[in-house]
Formats: structure tokens, sequence, C-alpha cells
């Protein structure tokens, strides 16, 4: 039986904007993923998760250093979102969120809130457990329109569109592993 080197497998890191209405990975048969939208980026497995209402950044590798600086518990990697919600944001609604909410018994780490409008704001965290934002805001009373990761550590989505696609320089690799 021939055995193939992985190791010897080029290591490749890609950018991706997931739009709204697909899957990072799929949950059933007949629903879309990222793979399904881009059938030549099927060897990379994506990093981390966002639910399918939710849009943005998501990192596509088969660089398992990467996935494990990324997603590893006490990773201290920044992922920053824009959430727009319906009810107007209040200054004691982004505390509760910044100091962290209670969550299958186990209190959220702090995050960083920013105020961007009367019904939007920034939220950062440095942990990622599954439909968090949605589940602190709902704990909070707000409602979700909108959820878009704009950031990745120091990689921003800056003018990316949904569907866009970027290959990560080797340097910026470098420095998410660290």
């Amino acid at each position: 039986i021939a055995v193939k080197n992985i190791s010897n497998t080029p290591k490749e890191a890609i950018l991706v904007y997931k739009p709204r209405g697909i899957e990072t990975s799929k949950t059933a048969p007949e629903n879309k993923d990222i793979h399904d939208r881009l059938p030549a980026l099927s060897h990379l497995a994506p990093i981390g998760r966002l639910d399918k209402d939710s849009e943005g950044l998501i990192i596509l590798s088969n660089d398992g250093t990467l996935a494990r600086s990324l997603t590893k518990e006490n990773s201290n990697i920044e992922k920053e979102y824009l959430v727009t919600v319906r009810e107007i944001v209040t200054p004691e609604a982004l505390t509760r969120l910044s100091t962290g909410i209670m969550l299958d018994k186990v209190m959220t780490k702090p995050a960083k809130t920013k105020k961007v409008s009367k019904s939007s704001f920034t939220i950062i965290l440095q942990e990622g457990r599954k439909h968090q934002i949605r589940r602190m805001c709902d704990a909070c009373r707000l409602t979700i329109e909108s959820l878009v990761r704009v950031r990745i550590g120091h990689l921003k989505i800056g003018s990316m569109k949904p569907g866009f696609v970027k290959r990560i320089p080797t340097k910026d690799i470098e420095l998410l592993k660290k």
C-alpha cells in the first residue's frame, strides 16, 4: 500500500467572504456550503464556522498548525463582528455583552464592544462557541438582523464582497500562528 506523504503537500490558506445563506460545512445533503460555491477549494477545510444566516470572513486551509492556532481554547486571536439589530443598542446591553453572559452554565470570556449606530455595534471575541453572538444578543433582548465577521486577527474584510476569495500571504499566515 502506497501512503501519500501529506507533509510534502504545500500548505495553503485562503480568505473567503462567506455569503449569507450558505453553510460553512454541510449539515444536510440538500443544503449549500462553501465547497458547493467554491468547488476548486474543496481540498481545503474551513477553520471555524459561520452559521448559515451570518456572513463574512472564513479561512479555508490544509494547514493543521494554523487551524489549531485559530481554534484552540486559549487562542488569543480576535474575531470582530459587525452586528445590526432591530432594537436600539443601549449602553447597558453593550456593558452586559462585554463583561460576559452565562451560556450553557459557563460565562463567556470578556468581549470588546463599540456602538456604531443606534442599532448596530461591533463585538470582538477571543472564543467561538456555537451561535455565541446570537445567544448573547438574545440574552440582552436584541434581535439580530445582520451578523458579519469583519476581521480575523489582523486580516480585515476591507473591500471584499460576498463570494470573494483571496490567498493569504505566507507572512500573514505566520502572524496568525504566533
